[in-house]
């Protein structure tokens, strides 16, 4: 699964933005899936979780103006994809305004 979130501003304000978003979610997150890779390298977040039971890996690249997200699903969650993506699309829009 891939996609383009848009967002205003600059690479650094959104990198910033998604660490703030993960410090301040984290016991939401935390509550709901197994985290097992957070990592940062320059900018692109790379990610895994499991949740319930499905693992869950992906990365998240920031550019100016732009997330671009990719995360590769378990092949029972494909026939989803769509919905999850668009799950995904409204919280995200929710927490970058």
């Amino acid at each position: 699964m891939q996609f383009k979130l848009p967002f205003k501003g600059s690479q650094d304000e959104g990198i910033a933005r998604i660490k703030q978003l993960l410090k301040e979610h984290r016991a939401q997150i935390t509550e709901k899936a197994a985290v097992s890779k957070e990592e940062w390298n320059g900018n692109v977040l790379s990610f895994a979780f499991d949740l319930e039971g499905k693992h869950i890996e992906g990365t998240v690249t920031v550019r100016d103006n732009e997330f671009d997200v990719y995360a590769k699903l378990p092949l029972a969650l494909r026939l989803f994809e769509g919905t999850i993506e668009r799950m995904i699309e409204a919280e995200a829009q929710k927490m970058v305004r």
